[in-house]
């Protein structure tokens, strides 16, 4: 997992340790054969894609103490399923991705030109 690269062929940054993120609860968007839900995109949640996930079955928005989840609110970022991100995506509600601590095997599923244009950290030319 240390070597583990982001999306711009770099070494992959942390996403967020407030509140903490990633499948591993390491503040990094990394992964592995146990991670089915590929939870490799770094994004900044907005109320729209919290609205979103809610009502496709995902509420990110209630706190949940007993697995010691905060609950997100907009602005937070959250290493995000790659799944649900091309779901909102093609719905109109995806959130910012941060390039930087995105993991680079979302590009398995996403272009790199498509999460530059949605990219926070985008590379200036």
């Amino acid at each position: 997992m240390n070597d583990a690269l982001n999306v711009l062929g770099l070494p992959l940054e942390a996403c967020s340790f407030r509140p903490v993120t990633g499948f591993f609860r390491d503040g990094c968007c990394n992964t592995s054969s146990e991670d089915v839900g590929r939870h490799i995109v770094c994004v900044q949640v907005t109320d729209d894609f919290l609205a979103f996930s809610a009502a496709r079955g995902n509420d990110l928005s209630t706190p949940r103490p007993e697995y010691a989840f905060p609950g997100l609110v907009a602005g937070n970022r959250w290493c995000l399923c790659a799944d649900r991100w091309v779901e909102a995506l093609l719905h109109g509600a995806a959130p910012m991705v941060v390039l930087a601590a995105t993991h680079e095997d979302v590009l398995e599923q996403v272009s790199l030109e498509t999460l530059v244009e949605y990219g926070i950290d985008r590379p200036q030319h």
